[in-house]
């Protein structure tokens, strides 16, 4: 009862000063005696994905707390992850305001962020700070300004500032907000990419005596062709995790509707369906070898089961729990908790 109010009164913000704020209110969930009120406690139904042990098989995407200042109050929403980012080198604005738009008819936000975030020193001590129990993802991107012949050199700096303090690290090359990086998705940029990666990851791992798993975002604006690749790339290359998918570029489900003209991704219920069937091809593919987190579009519990049956072992939520809140992580557990999914271990 106590979200949607709130949200009535931050819908009468501009998005990017909602969202500013909805993040200081979050803040309360973690300090007594709010955490009832504010938050939601976690619902205990754990899933054993890439040899760590998730207190609930619902997450939150990256992208809300670019620079983990929020963690814990996050953290108390009742979520058994959290992933926080996407995280730079160097800091850097993003790009001009406004960029960032509601459309309520469709329960879909469009954003044109550009990977605004404080820079990898600040978002490390951050995450040092933080209090929080459940699995942590820190999702790491290149600086807007760096050639992307050498798109490769920014990600291996994050990924070893960020590795000894991450439960897992993401690799985002597929955000639509930062010009040519999804042209790191293809072909031999892909290979060398996650070559070079996987090749620092076991160094890391030997360093710091403990094996991080690294995971790739993809774009949901693919076609199966490119999906059949970029599987093939990440079955070659031993990688950990797929998250499917980002926001999507197309304008399916909004057309006609204030801002659906604005360039950036796009996400909310207009993308469940992209994002299930990239989603569903992975799977495929993969056959359990890897294991897939969804996101995209997962605006109630039943979304949430979609997923899982298309072959996800895990979920995020981002622009439904803007649009519907904690009552929405709990929502999902208690359904798919109904349904007997997604299991307690490992597939074999």
């Amino acid at each position: 009862m106590f979200y949607p109010l709130v949200r009535r009164l931050l819908f009468t913000l501009p998005p990017e000063t909602a969202h500013d704020w909805s993040l200081r209110l979050a803040d309360l969930a973690g300090h007594e005696p709010f955490r009832g009120w504010v938050g939601g406690a976690a619902i205990e139904a754990p899933v054993r994905v890439m040899g760590l042990t998730f207190p609930n098989p619902v997450g939150l995407a990256a992208g809300l707390d670019k620079n983990a200042d929020h963690v814990t109050g996050l953290g108390a929403m009742g979520f058994g992850f959290i992933e926080v980012g996407t995280v730079t080198p160097r800091p850097q604005p993003g790009n001009p305001r406004p960029r960032l738009f509601r459309l309520p008819q469709a329960r879909a936000i469009i954003n044109r962020m550009g990977f605004n975030n404080a820079g990898v020193d600040h978002f490390v001590e951050q995450v040092r700070r933080a209090r929080y129990p459940g699995v942590l993802g820190l999702n790491i991107g290149k600086n807007f300004d760096t050639p992307m012949e050498r798109a490769v050199d920014d990600y291996l700096y994050c990924l070893e500032r960020v590795y000894p303090h991450a439960d897992y690290v993401t690799v985002n090359i597929s955000s639509p907000n930062t010009v040519g990086l999804r042209d790191l998705q293809q072909g031999a940029a892909l290979d060398g990419l996650l070559e070079r990666l996987k090749a620092r990851q076991a160094e890391l791992a030997e360093a710091h005596g403990r094996y991080v798993p690294l995971v790739i975002k993809v774009a949901p604006d693919l076609e199966d062709a490119e999906i059949d690749d970029m599987a093939a790339a990440f079955l070659r290359q031993d990688v950990d995790g797929v998250i499917a998918t980002n926001t999507t570029i197309t304008r399916e489900g909004v057309e006609g509707l204030a801002h659906a003209e604005e360039q950036g991704g796009l996400s909310g219920a207009p993308v469940r369906a992209r994002s299930t069937a990239v989603l569903r091809r992975f799977a495929g593919v993969f056959a359990g070898r890897i294991p897939l987190i969804a996101a995209g579009g997962i605006m109630s519990g039943e979304d949430a089961v979609e997923k899982i049956e298309a072959g996800a072992r895990l979920v995020q939520v981002y622009t439904g729990f803007i649009y519907r809140g904690p009552a929405l992580v709990r929502e999902i557990n208690e359904t798919l908790r109904a349904r007997g999914l997604p299991g307690s271990h490992e597939p074999g």
